[in-house]
This record gives structure tokens, sequence and C-alpha cells, in this order.
């Protein structure tokens, strides 16, 4: 892998807002909802691998996200409507590694509650509206299973286009790329 992108501060990016959603950088008060939403069986379903068996292992992912946070200045957000202290999901972008390069990955898991309101497309659409007013130089991917037809969905109306020939194994199967814009041709 390359070496790490500079890491860059923006603090408008710990709190985004969408004509439905607020966006918000988790902390502490978060582990309730990160912890029951990935030990939901049914929202992990295509990412089993996914699945915390205990809190330490909510606590131990809270902490990764925050170090993200802390060195660039962005990551993941939880995800509530304006009029609602109910987390629906998490959606955001962290710097992973690809083919030894490093890009910002497009994450967004929410409730089975909230699934068919479109609020993963709507707060992945402000990820990677965030993503390319903040980071234009960046690739953003979103690794998604053949038969998650709805993340495929949402990859979409993020703006991502899909790109077979970055197709590659995942922890739990076969990924398929989706990537920002004219980016899918590397």
């Amino acid at each position: 892998m390359t070496a790490d992108p500079a890491p860059t501060r923006d603090a408008g990016a710990e709190e985004l807002r969408t004509g439905r959603l607020v966006l918000r950088r988790p902390g502490p008060e978060d582990l309730d909802a990160i912890f029951a939403l990935h030990t939901d069986a049914e929202a992990c379903a295509h990412n089993p691998s996914d699945l915390l068996e205990t809190r330490k292992d909510a606590e131990l992912l809270l902490l990764r996200w925050s170090h993200q946070w802390n060195r660039y200045g962005f990551g993941y957000w939880t995800v509530r409507r304006h009029d609602s202290a109910e987390t629906l999901g998490v959606c955001g972008v962290k710097i992973v590694g690809f083919r030894r390069s490093p890009v910002l990955n497009l994450f967004y898991r929410f409730f089975p509650s909230s699934w068919g309101s479109g609020y993963a497309g709507e707060a992945a659409t402000a990820a990677v509206g965030w993503a390319r007013a903040h980071r234009p130089d960046d690739l953003v991917i979103a690794r998604v299973r053949p038969d998650n037809v709805a993340s495929q969905r949402v990859a979409l109306r993020a703006g991502l286009v899909r790109a077979p020939h970055l197709d590659t194994s995942g922890e739990d199967g076969i990924d398929w790329l989706y990537v920002s814009g004219n980016d899918h041709e590397g």
C-alpha cells in the first residue's frame, strides 16, 4: 500500500444534514446502537463477518472508528431523522487500502426497521457528496455482494458506477465494486 494520504481535518465533517437526516460523528453515547446494529443477523446478512459477539467488540469497533476520525477528521456517521433520537444506521467513508492504494470506502448499514424508506440512499449520497467536495482526488468505492440488490441500488443512487473489472474476493465472498465518477477506468 502506498503512503496514507495526508491527514486533513474538516470541522464541517462532524455533522451533515440532508432533507430528512442528520449524520453525526459517533461517540460513546452511540455504543448501544452500534452494538445492536452489528449483532442484528438480518442487518449483517450479506456480511456475516461483521457480526459482533460482545459489547467489548462494539467498544473496539467504535474505538477504530474514533481513531479514523481523530487522524483524518472524517469517517462513519450515525444516521438519525431530524425529528428523532433513534439511530437508523451508520454511513460514511473511511480510508482503506485497495490494490496497494488508499481509497475511500463507502459503508452503509441500517436497521431492518428502516429499510425501504430511502434513508440509506440519502445518507450514502450525502457521504459521497462530502467526499467529492472535501477529498476530490480520492477514489470512493463501495464493495457489494452480488445478491445484495438493495445495496447495489444505494451505491448507484449515491452516484457510484459498477466497475466489474475491479471485482475481488472479500471476507464474505465476491465483492462487486462500485466506484465514483470516471474513476472506474483504473
